[in-house]
């Protein structure tokens, strides 16, 4: 596996791996145009074997404090082998800001597991967030 940098002629790929991870929650094509092309954006890719199996965009907020794990995700059929994990520590690395913060569903108990074993903790609850009306849990994890 291999972690690169995304660029807009990932497009296709990472529309792709949206619907197989996020189903109904995928972003739109224009979302997924501006997370590939914000020049403040990280984004980075897993690639194994030349196809993009994991994706992670981080949004830096200097002026905040923080940053927001804007989405990361790995196609099912690579899960549970170590490159979400990987994704979300090179994306941290890159993010040069004291904290940050992410959402997951309350149901997604793996990635609630992952994000605490890699010293993420309960910020918050957004009621409703997802299409769907499951609530959201947010989570911030210190970097420096």
């Amino acid at each position: 596996m291999e972690i690169t940098t995304a660029s807009l002629r990932d497009l296709g790929a990472l529309r792709k791996l949206e619907h197989a991870c996020f189903d109904k929650d995928a972003w739109p094509l224009l979302d997924l145009i501006a997370v590939l092309t914000f020049p403040e954006v990280i984004r980075l890719k897993a690639m194994v074997d030349g196809q993009m199996v994991g994706f992670v965009a981080g949004d830096p907020r200097p002026r905040d404090g923080w940053a927001w794990i804007a989405t990361i995700g790995v196609d099912p059929g690579y899960q549970r082998r170590g490159i979400g994990r990987a994704l979300l520590r090179a994306c941290e690395d890159k993010l040069n800001v004291p904290r940050v913060r992410l959402t997951v569903r309350l149901s997604n108990t793996g990635a609630i597991a992952m994000y605490e074993k890699e010293g993420y903790a309960t910020f918050d609850i957004w009621k409703t967030y997802y299409n769907d009306g499951e609530d959201g849990m947010v989570m911030e994890k210190a970097l420096q």
